[in-house]
């Protein structure tokens, strides 16, 4: 037998044994998120979500956590995290800095890609409307959180409340405990997104006042995500109707914001929030910055 021949069923063999064991491993991807709750409930919430991709595509996703969003954003700039789900704000940031691309946006209950920022206190507070916010403590999530600070900034100043009008501001990591303050009493009043406020409204809450409908949370990808990583996420979420009692069981686990499906997003889709974190970092001091 020549030596053609023995190397030709050598490599047959190793190919058989191959093929029969499945030893190839999916390439494992860090899927980044912006701090919406605490860390522990973060993991709760989006795993199922995690799991169904694992499940659909040629990947192994793995939920890639931190509690500021900056250092999610970091992460997405080092290309630890090549793919991320963040707020508008973050991903405005990040695409300033980073070039980062929206790929998707989630859809809400009521099948539109919208949603809004809610002002809150306590359901036996003596405060209205936003004028009577004026010397009273106010409570925001984090900086670059859309509906936890930079649309409540914007529509207090459209009402001529600076930071310097409030009794005392501070800022916390999750929409959580921004509500946790306010119900304890430690704030007046303070922001959460739509769906945070709607979980606590029979906690004791009420609402002072709803934003404009604004853009929803994009997926985004860092400028050297892999081709046929952002294809097959797209592929996998874009397939998903809400309208689809098998694709509603899929997704009943999924956190509240994702579980009602995806289109496709586009930069400009963010316009009115870049406008409107132009007039809001324009009107903030550096003793302001935190």
């Amino acid at each position: 037998m020549d030596h053609r021949r023995i190397l030709f069923i050598s490599l047959s063999i190793c190919i058989s044994i191959v093929s029969s064991t499945s030893v190839f491993p999916k390439e494992v991807v860090q899927f980044g998120f912006c701090p919406k709750y605490d860390l522990q409930a973060m993991n709760k919430h989006y795993q199922p979500f995690i799991d169904y991709l694992n499940q659909t595509t040629a990947y192994r996703f793995k939920i890639n956590l931190s509690p500021f969003y900056q250092e999610t954003i970091g992460r997405v700039r080092q290309g630890e995290t090549p793919i991320a789900s963040c707020g508008p704000v973050p991903y405005l940031k990040a695409r300033e800095k980073f070039n980062v691309a929206p790929i998707l946006r989630t859809l809400n209950k009521d099948g539109t890609p919208y949603y809004r920022g809610i002002i809150i206190t306590r359901e036996n507070s003596p405060i209205l409307n936003l004028q009577d916010l004026k010397g009273k403590s106010f409570a925001f999530a984090q900086e670059w959180s859309t509906t936890g600070h930079i649309l409540p900034r914007y529509h207090l100043l459209k009402s001529g409340i600076l930071l310097k009008d409030l009794k005392q501001y501070s800022f916390f990591r999750n929409h959580d405990f921004v509500v946790e303050a306010i119900l304890n009493g430690e704030f007046d009043a303070g922001a959460v997104k739509d769906i945070v406020a709607y979980k606590y409204q029979k906690k004791g809450l009420r609402f002072i006042y709803l934003t404009d409908l604004v853009p929803t949370v994009p997926i985004f990808v860092g400028a050297n995500a892999p081709v046929d990583m952002v294809r097959s996420v797209k592929a996998a979420l874009l397939k998903l109707n809400p309208k689809d009692p098998k694709h509603q069981k899929i997704m009943a686990e999924w956190d509240e914001e994702f579980k009602y499906g995806f289109i496709e997003a586009s930069d400009s889709d963010y316009n009115a929030i870049r406008r409107i974190l132009d007039v809001v970092e324009k009107k903030t001091t550096p003793d302001e910055r935190k």
